[in-house]
């Protein structure tokens, strides 16, 4: 069965996967460093927000290395179905810190701010930090951005369509957090531009929360795909034809009665369908068929497992949509 272009691109992309991440991990460690040290000699809360930002980061980063290293495992007899979900599993760990580390300390530090203000020096330190956390961060979503926009090209669908519907979560994440970074970028730029030429600390503390806020969003929305891939996400529409025509193609296949396609990892589907073959064979030679169906279905990598089994004579036949 030649895999759906759904997932051919997906394919494509996830081979991507792990330079994008290694790239997004390089410049959001470098950003921290010197965010952290802008923050340090000029007392700017925006710049101790997006500072947590980039740690958060780049922790994240390290998970989603690991997710993808584990993801990407053979099935074995105990896992049957593959290591995919494990992808899911620590990029929500991720969303998660994104959440904890990135969000809460923004927002925190923002009140502190607030209620104890601190005038800011050295503005000039902050402007060039800024500038060069602009463009490092920059080339990271530049990265992601090409990715995605390369599936959802193939896809035929809108980019940020493929970004939220993708079965990849590490291009999801960094996609999501690089847009998030560069946003925050701006909030911490007003903030302090704007705590520089009023004298008021309110401004810059105000950026922080705003930075908080736009973190704790970003993570909420990451948290959610990844539960509903854990849960078990079915592909879409277009996918689930493509796969009922192709099975409906085989040389074997007389009818096809019920069909589920899902998730089991980036790029990797879990297929159960009910078919009828052609002719009347004795049940050994039918059983056989199935077994043998089955193992040229998980020749292609992107079957995580196939279960087969006979259409019952009263049951409706499944009929492809028109092309």
């Amino acid at each position: 069965m030649s895999p759906p272009p759904e997932t051919q691109s997906e394919s494509v992309g996830a081979g991507e996967s792990f330079l994008t991440v290694v790239i997004a991990f390089v410049s959001n460690l470098l950003i921290a460093v010197a965010k952290t040290g802008a923050a340090m000699v000029t007392g700017s809360a925006s710049l101790v927000a997006e500072a947590a930002h980039s740690w958060a980061d780049t922790g994240n980063e390290i998970l989603l290395l690991i997710a993808e290293r584990r993801a990407h495992r053979p099935r074995d007899s105990r896992h049957p179905q593959g290591y995919g979900r494990e992808a899911y599993i620590w990029s929500m760990f991720a969303a998660f810190g994104l959440f904890a580390v990135g969000a809460a300390v923004s927002v925190q530090h923002g009140i502190s701010e607030l209620l104890s203000p601190e005038p800011a020096t050295d503005y000039g330190i902050a402007y060039a930090v800024l500038a060069i956390a602009a463009v490092l961060e920059g080339i990271s979503f530049l990265r992601s951005y090409q990715q995605a926009k390369r599936g959802a090209v193939k896809r035929r669908i809108s980019l940020l369509r493929q970004v939220f519907r993708t079965s990849d979560p590490t291009l999801r994440a960094v996609f999501a957090e690089d847009a998030a970074a560069l946003i925050g970028l701006a909030i911490a730029f007003v903030g302090v531009f704007l705590h520089q030429i009023t004298g008021s600390a309110t401004y810059d503390a105000i950026g922080s929360i705003l930075v908080g806020v736009l973190l704790g969003v970003v993570a909420i929305v990451l948290i959610n795909q990844n539960r509903r891939f854990l849960l078990g996400q079915a592909v879409d529409d277009a996918v689930q034809q493509r796969v009922l025509r192709d099975l409906l193609a085989h040389g074997n296949i007389d009818r096809v009665t019920y069909l589920h396609v899902e998730y089991t990892g980036p790029v990797q589907l879990f297929l159960v369908a009910a078919v009828d073959f052609t002719g009347d064979d004795v049940e050994s030679s039918v059983a056989v068929a199935l077994r043998q169906l089955e193992n040229e279905l998980e020749r292609d990598p992107r079957i995580a497992e196939a279960v087969l089994t006979l259409s019952a004579p009263g049951d409706a036949d499944l009929v492809p949509d028109a092309p």
